[in-house]
């Protein structure tokens, strides 16, 4: 068997750790508000921009996911009216995603769904270990996450 080194072991195990994480907030968001964790950090991203708007683009570079990927992520949620397209009145070719006042009420509902979760899944950790990895994961992500 292959040693690993410590950091090469961190990392498996940060990815462990996401994929339990990501079954058991999709399961619960799922099954309780019909949405997916990943659609959940759409409207959650959109909902904490100055204009409850954002850019495809930078939508994606958000999620990080390709522009592709999040056009065919929105597509669902503007079906069910949780997002809708808005025209960038500076310049045509700019598209634009905003969250809707459903997709607002549903944030909020899931938000106290993914607060149960959360605290369900970090029950046994001390603030201070979770505060030490919020370090650990704003370093890693070049300053980008939200804290």
């Amino acid at each position: 068997m292959n040693k690993t080194s410590v950091k090469t072991s961190f990392v498996m195990g940060l990815w462990a750790v996401s994929t339990n994480i990501n079954k058991r907030i999709d399961g619960k968001l799922g099954a309780i508000h019909g949405i997916s964790f990943t659609e959940y950090m759409v409207l959650f991203h959109l909902k904490n921009t100055d204009s409850n708007s954002i850019r495809r683009i930078d939508l994606a570079e958000k999620l990080g996911l390709t522009a592709s990927g999040v056009t065919r992520l929105l597509a669902p949620l503007e079906k069910i009216g949780l997002v809708q397209k808005e025209i960038n009145k500076r310049d045509a070719r700019v598209s634009l995603v905003k969250i809707t006042s459903t997709g607002e009420r549903l944030l909020g509902d899931a938000t106290v769904s993914l607060d149960e979760t959360s605290n369900s899944l970090l029950e046994n950790i001390n603030n201070k270990s979770i505060k030490n990895s919020l370090e650990v994961f704003k370093t890693m992500n070049n300053e980008r996450i939200l804290l």
